[in-house]
């Protein structure tokens, strides 16, 4: 029988932050049981102890340095679902929490439906990041973007960059053959060179990564 109970994390510092999250993950979400975390080193403690399908980090949390420190949680945790909540909407911080491999950066500020639906996104396969850098006609310059993915880019072939757009959105393989008029196992064959050139192993580190890719290649046809 599967594992249906779903378990998540919340490390913010801000109790009413908390609170209000709390609210959405279990009310609106499903999650059965809601954790929380004030410091970086209580969150790691968490997160070695329990099974955590859902982790929702403050950008800015005692004991962490920086957005870098959740490169740490994702490669010891590549399967989990990691999230930023931040106040910050600078590109650079998304930038880095992307190249970190989270599986979304939502603001703070939005409203608490439009955060909930930024997680049913992200908990639906997709990679949610705010219109200042999804939207390519008000994305930053491309000497924004780390140069690590700006030469992953550009050894990726246009069928390559086709296949990894539809990741970042969440399609299942069935969808991408679908949209791409392939076959389901050449899109394997795509996914695993994909896999290889991105230096990742799961579907989800891909998505996170090659979430920057797909929209530097997208602000560089405007």
């Amino acid at each position: 029988m599967g594992r249906s109970a779903k378990t998540a994390v919340i490390v913010d510092d801000d109790e009413f932050f908390r609170m209000a999250l709390r609210t959405i993950l279990t009310n609106t979400l499903g999650f059965s049981d809601v954790l929380e975390a004030e410091t970086f080193d209580q969150a790691n403690a968490l997160l070695s102890e329990k099974h955590i399908d859902l982790a929702v980090f403050d950008s800015t949390m005692p004991g962490m340095a920086g957005l870098g420190s959740l490169k740490q949680v994702r490669d010891r945790y590549p399967h989990l679902c990691l999230v930023v909540a931040a106040v910050s909407k600078r590109r650079e911080d998304i930038l880095l929490a992307l190249q970190a491999g989270v599986n979304g950066y939502i603001p703070k500020n939005i409203g608490l439906k439009e955060f909930s639906s930024a997680l049913t996104q992200i908990l639906g396969g997709m990679v949610y990041v705010p219109a200042s850098i999804a939207n390519p006609s008000i994305a930053g310059s491309a000497d924004q973007i780390p140069i690590a993915e700006l030469e992953v880019a550009a050894t990726l072939t246009p069928r390559q960059k086709d296949v990894l757009t539809l990741v970042v959105k969440g399609n299942s393989n069935k969808e991408i053959a679908k949209e791409l008029g392939l076959g389901e196992g050449t899109v394997k064959v795509h996914l695993a060179s994909l896999f290889r050139t991105l230096g990742v192993h799961t579907r989800s580190a891909a998505a996170a990564k090659g979430a920057v890719i797909v929209w530097e290649n997208a602000r560089s046809l405007h």
